[in-house]
């Protein structure tokens, strides 16, 4: 076949692929009776729905089966459930792990479609790279599962980043509250209406478990065992270690929001000296030349002006 046929193929199946997908789309956006139902009938059993993917669906009830079997696959290669189960607590997204396995095997699937769209693209011009691709294929689909488990790091780091950020003033807010005369659990819960963020979002969780009967000191606690962060988990620990034992808990936030931002400062400092190469790079290939440029240019005009 020449290259025109294999346009003409693959635009026909690009083409029916779309249409597919459009009708599809269609019939999903219709209100199905027991979606009008339900909410009158709450008192009635839900059934268990398949993670990720909606149960009345095309895709789940085609594809969730192999996907959830990629996704075992993937966690008895992998392993680590422990690391990626504490992981996701600490970047705060509300996954179970087979969950997580799931959108590493979609990661992976995307990869490979991509590099399989290329590869076909490239065995028009070159048929006998058939075998090269598919190990290419097979790499980029081994390098999206793990691409997956490198971003919920990334996402971990930057919440964490964004708590120390915001870890000073919401120290300093309870501080003040408390040294107004307002008990622990009202100073947190007027700091948590006040402020927005990571670690206010925290507080709230410590906050509803303390409504609902668990001890401060406990509620504390586990959040200093569940975060990642040695500041907050001391800041934590502080609290419950002032509430339990009646010490001055104002003195205590103030001491550790002032240790924050030392800390900050002290970062701040090694990241400049680590980069102090890189901050260099402007002033040497863009503030020097123009400096240069602005002090010689000048008299290079006037050489040329005065030589005849």
């Amino acid at each position: 076949m020449t290259p025109a046929w294999w346009g003409a193929v693959l635009g026909a199946m690009f083409a029916g692929g779309v249409l597919l997908v459009v009708a599809r789309v269609r019939v999903i956006r219709r209100p199905q009776l027991a979606v009008r139902v339900l909410p009158y009938v709450r008192d009635l059993p839900q059934v268990g729905r398949t993670p990720l993917l909606p149960p009345t669906s095309a895709t789940a009830g085609v594809f969730g089966p192999l996907l959830r079997s990629a996704a075992d696959a993937v966690e008895r290669i992998l392993g680590g459930a422990a690391s990626v189960r504490r992981r996701l607590e600490r970047a705060d997204i509300d996954k179970s792990v087979h969950e997580f396995r799931v959108e590493q095997v979609l990661w992976g699937v995307a990869a490979f479609a991509v590099a399989a769209a290329v590869g076909v693209l490239r065995m028009l011009t070159e048929p006998g790279s058939g075998p090269t691709w598919l190990v290419v294929c097979a790499i980029a689909f081994v390098s999206g599962v793990l691409a997956r488990d490198t971003h919920l790091t990334s996402q971990v780091r930057n919440r964490e980043r964004r708590i120390l950020a915001e870890f000073p003033a919401v120290a300093e807010l309870l501080a003040l509250s408390v040294a107004a005369g307002e008990s622990p659990v009202a100073a947190l819960d007027r700091v948590v209406r006040r402020s927005g963020g990571e670690l206010s979002t925290d507080l709230a969780r410590v906050l509803a478990a303390v409504r609902t009967g668990e001890p401060v000191g406990s509620a504390f606690d586990r959040m200093a065992a569940v975060t990642g962060l040695p500041l907050v988990a001391r800041f934590a620990q502080g609290i419950a270690v002032a509430v339990e034992r009646g010490t001055p808990l104002a003195d205590v936030l103030h001491a550790q929001a002032a240790d924050v931002r030392e800390a900050g400062r002290r970062e701040l400092i090694e990241t400049a000296a680590r980069k102090e190469v890189f901050m260099m790079v402007p002033v040497v290939f863009l503030v020097l030349p123009v400096t240069v440029l602005f002090a010689f240019w000048p008299g290079v005009i006037g050489l040329h002006l005065t030589t005849p």
